[in-house]
């Protein structure tokens, strides 16, 4: 694992360490790890949100049987992925 040194004003230093106080985090990078995680997230989301909002101004197309399994087996690629991050 790569380590990474961050400098924050004392405001934001004593923020990090109220959430540490909760007992939810065990450490500061554990902290950290969590919101670059919400992060991507949050941007994989708007990214299916613009997929999504392109494809109901899209020109209407008929789907195929083909086309409904090839949307199945990259969604389960994707969510497996993602399962497999989250262990890491």
């Amino acid at each position: 694992m790569e380590s990474m040194n961050i400098s924050l004003p004392e405001p934001l230093k004593q923020f990090v360490d109220g959430q540490l106080a909760t007992g939810r985090y065990s450490s500061v990078s554990e902290y950290v790890r969590e919101l670059i995680r919400a992060d991507e997230k949050r941007k994989a989301e708007e990214q299916l949100e613009a997929l999504l909002l392109e494809g109901l101004h899209g020109e209407e197309t008929e789907f195929s049987r083909a086309d409904w399994e090839n949307i199945r087996t990259r969604a389960l690629a994707q969510l497996k992925a993602r399962k497999n991050k989250e262990l890491i």
